[in-house]
């Protein structure tokens, strides 16, 4: 197992409960696309994350993971609603866990944004795939689409304790498959996400009008999750700071949701913004490092962990970052695909896996 000998911020471990990542420099979840209809992963997933871990992240955060087959984007993503699948999962988490960086998943229910093409197929995210075409029928707060994918139906109380119960058996699924944090995907437009904003939750009842009602359902999942994963270890949620659309959700109203998950026990939010509604201006501005000042705000808020992600480009950045205190831990995505070992750049060839000394 690679250590870090260098007294940067960005090389300092962290402790979450009882799990010590090794340092803040970690991989954020990118889909793949790399499942069968069966939701197990494959091949390529251990060829994707296995260079990561190698290659010195402190977390390696796989992508998001279907809770239910009918909670899938595309017929391609990994799943974890049963014991098959967990046990497939094993095979990465050790591999994983096995060259020094933690194995942790992001659950995700997708709501109105599911059962469509992969991106490379058609018109890909915006391209639906009907029942009849082997899609299937989607679930949202409201009868709202998103873009042109398919119409869903407005979830019952039948359909929103299930998906309660459906995100604490996948938590207990990521136990038995060996991971050792949860993260909760609140935003980018899925389930959680949908309810959270008057944008696309139009209910009357209990789950929708004021803020406090929008957010019960996110933290009955919440809650659920927490319950559901060994006290020791964390509990992540992927939180929307801002919609960047006037009368949708702003930082104040991500503040007080922090607060309440503060109180559930979650341990750390990773923080992002925008792609609640397919409009091109809803989408983050492209500037270095869009989330951070929101993820320092949020954790003044709720005295919580936090970790930015989105557009955040080199070690430089990201210690600057950790070494202001305006984070705890950075996400690093599409730096990450480019450069699998980016988080040793920069290091002694003591960082450096002892196979690879002659490559220094």
């Amino acid at each position: 197992m690679s250590e870090f000998s260098a007294s940067s911020a960005e090389t300092t471990p962290l402790r979450l409960r009882d799990v010590t990542f090794r340092n803040r420099v970690w991989m954020s979840p990118m889909a793949q696309y790399a499942a069968g209809p069966d939701g197990l992963p494959t091949e390529w997933h251990l060829a994707h994350y296995g260079p990561r871990a190698i290659g010195g992240v402190g977390l390696v955060l796989v992508e998001a993971t279907a809770i239910s087959p009918d909670n899938r984007c595309t017929s391609a993503d990994l799943g974890l609603w049963n014991e098959e699948q967990a046990l497939a999962h094993r095979k990465l988490t050790s591999f994983v866990s096995g060259h020094g960086a933690v194995p942790a998943v992001q659950l995700n229910a997708v709501g109105r944004k599911g059962s469509h093409q992969v991106p490379w197929v058609g018109d890909g995210q915006n391209d639906p795939v009907p029942v009849a075409d082997g899609g299937w029928e989607l679930i949202a707060p409201s009868a709202i689409p998103f873009g042109d994918l398919t119409m869903p139906r407005p979830a019952t109380a039948a359909d929103l304790d299930q998906v309660v119960e459906e995100f604490a058996h996948a938590t207990r699924m990521a136990e038995l498959a060996g991971y050792q944090a949860v993260e909760i995907h609140a935003s980018h437009g899925y389930l959680l996400h949908q309810f959270l904003s008057p944008l696309s939750n139009h209910r009357t009842d209990e789950y929708g009008g004021s803020p406090r009602n929008r957010m019960r359902f996110p933290l009955r999942v919440a809650r659920g999750v927490r319950e559901a994963f060994p006290e020791d270890k964390p509990v992540f949620v992927r939180i929307t700071a801002t919609d960047w659309v006037e009368g949708s959700i702003a930082l104040d109203d991500a503040a007080e949701f922090a607060k309440e998950l503060a109180a559930i026990g979650i341990d750390l939010l990773d923080v992002t913004s925008g792609v609640l509604v397919r409009d091109r201006g809803a989408r983050p501005p492209n500037r270095e490092g869009v989330n951070v000042e929101f993820a320092s705000a949020l954790k003044e808020a709720s005295g919580l962990a936090v970790a930015p992600v989105g557009q955040i480009t080199d070690l430089k950045a990201a210690g600057q970052i950790i070494r202001e205190g305006k984070a705890d831990a950075v996400l690093m995505g599409r730096s990450l695909l480019r450069d699998p070992y980016l988080a040793l750049r920069n290091q002694p060839k003591e960082a450096w896996p002892v196979r690879y000394y002659r490559a220094l």
